[in-house]
């Protein structure tokens, strides 16, 4: 139990006048040139020496969770990007702020969900138990659907298969959500897809990312896809034609406009 007297520590970074230290590896000596940003990342996040296995499944999450064209992230980074061209940071915060419960972040509410099922006594009857709750609710279930991509989700099964194929995986994390989703299927009478998100819940369990910690990676990976977003911005501007085909297609149908 943490003592809440006690004086914070740190345990991520030091520095004197002639070295720097990530933990307890010298930034110079140890790290630069000779470990890549996926794994000194790990490293940080996870406080541990991170395992091949590890920086495979973090490094195919990354790269699913970059980019998916003109969603409302890339909306906002455009639109702020448009609007204060000074301020780059400003335009991919905007961004971000839109990774949550309904796009690009849902894999901590499904995560939170295949941990509701692994740690009860009966699995398949929790699993069911969820699959009912969100039918009943008529929401969906977190991890599960998606609106562009059917009947499957590509991204999704490619990702479970790679996990799979991973010896070092204990796979309950995965065995949880195939359970979910019979029990979604059953609920629904149905087919319904595993989603990208859902599928990352699984993998980042499996190599042991906390279930609080896994929309971080979803931060850290569309980050990078914003940046593309500016560079493209800059190069081919969409901002005000995004902005004029709004005001456009939405109608003021106020008192003023009569």
């Amino acid at each position: 139990m943490t003592d809440k007297n006690a004086t914070p520590v740190t345990r991520l970074c030091t520095h004197t006048l002639t070295s720097l230290h990530y933990r307890d590896a010298d930034l110079v000596q140890d790290l630069m040139g000779q470990k890549t940003f996926t794994e000194v990342m790990l490293m940080q996040i996870l406080g541990r020496t991170p395992r091949p296995v590890d920086m495979r499944i973090t490094d195919v999450v990354l790269i699913v969770l970059m980019e998916h064209g003109l969603t409302p992230s890339a909306i906002a980074t455009r639109l702020i990007y448009m609007s204060a061209p000074e301020n780059l940071q400003g335009a991919v915060s905007a961004g971000l702020l839109a990774v949550g419960s309904s796009f690009v972040g849902t894999m901590e509410n499904c995560s939170r969900l295949l941990d509701r099922i692994m740690a009860a006594d009966d699995p398949q009857a929790e699993a069911a138990a969820i699959a009912q709750h969100h039918k009943a609710q008529k929401s969906a279930v977190p991890g599960f659907g998606h609106h562009l991509h059917k009947p499957v989700d590509p991204r999704a099964y490619k990702l479970l298969e790679l996990g799979r194929a991973e010896p070092e995986l204990a796979g309950r994390q995965i065995q949880a959500l195939e359970l979910l989703s019979s029990a979604v299927d059953a609920a629904a009478g149905r087919p319904i897809t595993i989603n990208a998100t859902g599928a990352v819940a699984a993998l980042l369990g499996e190599i042991g990312v906390p279930t609080g910690v896994m929309r971080g990676f979803a931060v850290i990976s569309r980050a990078a896809g914003l940046v593309a977003h500016i560079v493209e911005e800059q190069q081919s501007p969409s901002g005000r034609f995004i902005w004029d085909t709004v005001e456009h297609a939405i109608p003021y149908v106020g008192e003023g406009g009569r």
